[in-house]
């Protein structure tokens, strides 16, 4: 019990200040990019990656430490959390949860100026992220999981939606894109910008999805602790 205690606490820590970092980073960055901007900026037509790109926003370097260091405490969440679960499921939750979050903070370690390794990052979030939102779900419906069991189907529904979304969507030649290509090659808008982005869109509310599902695993641990120190 003390050994489950012990992680239980460097879970909790580690994933509120990843959390913080992360969702406090992003929000000082695209401030400060629509405070210097011309135009109108917003979530809806200009995408995070964007957001990171030394030389074009102002703030890049705020956005890019915070996801590098924030998801770097996001792994050790998931680390931390893998030997509290019950189940092969709920381990793989975590392990590719880890995963994900390791390429979110390449995400930021790589930003739009090193396009190259930028992209594979990016799609290996999204692949990753998904992958970790099917095992939590399956381990719901195999009914181990303690707390919230009603409601947690929720954000991690909506995270399976919106990661696969990104990745999907342009498979069905929808011509959301010139050639229909991956919503990540589609990072950058040049020439005119419309006030609704469709990728920009999807990218920020997959991102968006992701961060309030491992929230909720977050308070989920909490809860859990607060039950064990009774």
């Amino acid at each position: 019990m003390e050994k489950h205690t012990r992680l239980a606490r460097l879970a909790v820590g580690f994933g509120g200040l990843g959390v913080f970092g992360i969702v406090a980073s992003v929000a000082i960055a695209l401030a400060g990019a629509a405070a210097s901007a011309s135009y109108a900026i917003s979530p809806l037509n200009y995408t995070m990656s964007e957001l990171g790109n030394y030389g074009h926003s102002p703030l890049a370097v705020v956005l890019n430490g915070g996801l590098f260091f924030g998801s770097l405490c996001l792994v050790l969440f998931c680390l931390y959390s893998m030997p509290l679960t019950k189940s092969v499921s709920g381990a793989l939750c975590y392990l590719s949860m880890a995963f994900a979050c390791f390429t979110l903070a390449g995400i930021g370690l790589f930003p739009l100026n090193v396009y190259h390794l930028h992209i594979i990052m990016l799609k290996w979030f999204f692949i990753l992220g998904s992958l970790s939102a099917l095992f939590y779900l399956v381990n719901l419906a195999l009914g181990f999981q303690q707390v919230f069991k009603t409601w947690s189907w929720f954000p991690a529904g909506l995270a399976l939606v919106g990661q696969s979304s990104f990745l999907l969507l342009p498979l069905f030649k929808l011509g959301l894109t010139d050639g229909d290509r991956p919503f990540y090659h589609e990072m950058v808008l040049e020439g005119g910008r419309p006030d609704v982005w469709l990728p920009a869109c999807i990218e920020w509310f997959s991102f968006s999805v992701f961060i309030l599902w491992i929230l909720t695993l977050l308070i989920d641990k909490y809860y859990c602790l607060r039950r064990q120190l009774r």
